[in-house]
């Protein structure tokens, strides 16, 4: 049996969940990508709708969508442990979130995609919006998607 079909992505609906969230967003984003941790960690974290991928009881990635303005969901914190990467980890995750923002009744999805990661979102449909721009001090484009 391969990786991504142990992999299963669930809703945080606890704080413990969420601590391992946080885990994943700390080792990904401030200590390999260097993103300050006062930027990382913000106030959309309270209002958002956070899911975690699990492979055999680990947690091993995350991401979270807010309500951005009027039928627009924004995802953003997409995060896979580097072992993991290219696994179907991250796809599990955005498809999720993706599913969970149809439910939901939003008619568009919109993410800052890391310029390194853009391909990964044109495969799942999202198209580029406008130029690069800086974000962190990351390279980052602005995509989107009809849901």
């Amino acid at each position: 049996m391969d990786e991504s079909s142990r992999i299963k992505v669930i809703a945080i609906e606890t704080p413990a969940d969420m601590e391992r969230a946080w885990a994943i967003r700390r080792r990904v984003f401030i200590e390999e990508q260097q993103v300050p941790e006062e930027i990382e960690m913000d106030a959309d974290d309270a209002r958002a709708f956070h899911a975690l991928a699990i492979l055999d009881g680990v947690a091993v990635g995350c991401g979270r969508m807010v309500e951005h303005g009027s039928g627009e969901m924004k995802i953003g914190r997409m995060a896979v442990l580097r072992e993991l990467r290219k696994t179907g980890v991250g796809q599990k995750i955005l498809r999720f979130l993706i599913d969970r923002a149809r439910t939901r009744g939003f008619r568009k999805a919109i993410l800052h995609a890391q310029l390194t990661a853009d391909g990964f979102y044109l495969k799942e449909g999202f198209r580029p919006v406008g130029g690069v721009f800086d974000e962190a001090g990351i390279a980052h484009r602005k995509m989107e998607r009809d849901l």
